[in-house]
């Protein structure tokens, strides 16, 4: 008798199914008593489906979200009663037994149907319930079909997968590492890869020409919306290749993904290149959101000697928005206000009249030289606007200039949302200076290889040095970063040196690169995309937690479970640590 039943997913039953006695499991959705007639919606992976009764017995004892296994006949539903938000609307199943395979709590901790609009805390503690809701269980299914699609790219330009290390040794690679104490090396530590970034260039050296892998990556920062303390990269590299050579994998990728998993407008390649110094004068910061039209004007050299003293000999900026001259005071107040909610001591504007006169909080302190320069440099026209930044350190009269620009963007609603806009930021600045330090660091990656060589490490002020160091970046995302590698000794030690770090201490924090190296390094280089950010934007979403199936909180802990925790004594004991 048990062999009539069909068992069946619950999306899986359609109309060509009626009269057909099925066996269906899943998680109750909802139960709605109509009075001698009672409706369930049972839930699965592929849809919903809805259960009929008219025995009040049958369904005794049931609770939502219980598991479910039920018996039943497929029959159509009256047309009146057709839902068309399901896929199985047309259709219901006339059930004859039910039994309850795992019953749940009268109680829920929230609505699984709405549990993306719950507190996130709240979420990530009960994360088994969250990923019910299909919205959010859609983020990771998502994720599993761009991770298989990810691999197939590679594969075709025969890339090899290999796998590397996660226990791993410490090294000073520019975050700080998770560290791990050794039981059987007293007062020794292991450590978690920041990146698989030595590894990496080992197999280079080993002869592996082409590597690829999905690389978990672990990092002990505080979270943002797009970091987290544990990460996935398509981390990959390549030997005899110049940077041209990985700037064309990296486009297949993104291009051949985005196209893939998404209606929107994705750029073509060649993604627009853009050094960094560009980037940072126009857009201000170096992952500028392309489908912002404005762009930012140094006018640094018209105010060299102004009376205005917070101008003179700055570093001043201005953003022009044309035809905004008649907007509200309250309009331009706003800006104002947000100006001085990212910390900023005041933001001045003046706006072009069609007298080419010029009117605005700053015009009295502007000479009549200075205003004929302002409106034939930036191209003013009548009713177009100026604002002003101004900072003495180039750095952050950059970054401030970047963020009005962007809140203008988005004010103004003129960032297109239907397009990806990818684009290059190359020529990185190998070295910088750390004010809080008081000392030179790198810039970006410390493997990267200087432009020019060892030649410019020796005769070029730290300042003009680039590095064969690029990022790639969409709508104002930082989705992959990459470089040629350092793979030269002399000039690796040359360029740790140059930020404090002697020989010695470059062969004990490297010492399997530095070893490998004396072995015929090949030229060699490669890139990381982000796995997590690629599938936050092509799911639509801002928040990498949304798309990792069991994130840490905002706050670095893990609701679900209770981590970071204490250990035992005993266990301190074994790998010979003592709290302090």
């Amino acid at each position: 008798m048990e062999n009539i039943y069909r068992t069946k997913y619950c999306g899986q039953v359609t109309e060509e199914d009626i009269n057909i006695e099925v066996r269906l499991s899943g998680w109750i959705e909802n139960i709605r008593d109509h009075g001698g007639i009672i409706f369930v919606d049972l839930r699965d992976e592929t849809g919903t489906i809805q259960l009929v009764s008219n025995d009040d017995n049958m369904f005794n004892n049931l609770t939502k979200e219980s598991t479910v296994t039920v018996k039943g006949t497929i029959r159509k539903r009256s047309k009146d009663d057709y839902n068309p938000h399901i896929i199985t609307g047309t259709i219901e199943v006339l059930v004859s037994s039910i039994t309850i395979l795992g019953k749940s709590l009268n109680v829920l901790p929230f609505e699984i149907i709405t549990s993306h609009e719950v507190n996130e805390e709240l979420r990530l503690k009960y994360r088994y319930l969250d990923l019910r809701n299909k919205k959010v269980s859609n983020n990771i299914r998502k994720r599993a079909e761009i991770l298989k699609f990810l691999r197939q790219v590679m594969d075709s330009l025969n890339f090899l997968e290999v796998q590397t290390p996660i226990i791993s040794a410490s090294s000073p690679e520019g975050a700080r590492d998770f560290i791990i104490p050794s039981r059987k090396f007293h007062g020794k530590f292991y450590a978690l890869p920041q990146a698989p970034q030595i590894y990496k260039e080992l197999l280079m050296v080993g002869g592996i020409d082409k590597y690829y892998q999905i690389a978990p990556c672990f990092r002990d920062e505080d979270t943002r919306k797009d970091r987290t303390m544990e990460f996935y990269q398509l981390d990959f590299e390549m030997s005899f290749v110049e940077e041209e050579d990985i700037y064309k994998v990296g486009e297949k990728i993104f291009y051949d993904t985005f196209t893939h998993f998404s209606d929107k407008q994705v750029s073509k390649p060649p993604f627009r290149r853009i050094p960094y110094k560009e980037a940072m004068l126009k857009y201000g910061t170096d992952k500028p959101d392309l489908r912002n039209p404005l762009e930012i004007i140094d006018i640094s050299n018209i105010f060299e000697k102004s009376t205005f003293k917070p101008f003179r000999g700055a570093t001043v900026r201005t953003i022009k928005v044309d035809d905004i001259g008649t907007n509200s005071n309250s309009w331009f107040n706003d800006i104002v206000d947000y100006a001085s909610s990212i910390g900023m001591p005041g933001i001045g504007y003046v706006t072009l009249l069609d007298d080419n006169t010029l009117k605005g909080p700053i015009d009295k302190f502007l000479t009549p030289e200075e205003r004929k320069k302002l409106i034939k440099d930036t191209f003013m026209q009548t009713n177009s606007v100026l604002f002003f930044i101004a900072d003495r350190k180039e750095k952050i009269a950059n970054k401030y200039a970047g963020l009005i620009r962007t809140y203008l963007g988005n004010k103004m609603n003129i960032i297109d949302q239907n397009k990806f806009e990818f684009c290059i930021i190359n020529d990185f600045p190998m070295f910088e200076y750390k004010e809080e330090e008081k000392k030179y660091d790198f810039c970006h990656n410390p493997f990267s290889m200087p432009k020019g060589g060892i030649e410019s490490l020796k005769t070029k002020p730290l300042d003009d040095i680039e590095a064969y160091q690029f990022d790639f970046v969409c709508n104002g995302n930082e989705m992959s970063s990459g470089a040629l590698r350092n793979y030269n000794l002399e000039c690796l030690e040359l360029a740790f040196e140059k930020v404090g770090y002697s020989k010695d201490v470059v062969k004990e924090k490297f010492k399997s690169l530095y070893n490998a190296f004396q072995y015929g390094a090949p030229p060699h280089g490669g890139m990381a995309p982000g796995i997590d950010r690629i599938v936050m934007l092509l799911n639509d979403v801002d928040n990498l937690r949304e798309v990792q199936a069991f994130p840490p909180s905002a706050s670095g802990q893990d609701n679900l479970m209770d981590a970071p925790s204490t250990v035992t004594e005993q266990q301190l004991r074994e790998v010979h640590i003592k709290i302090r």
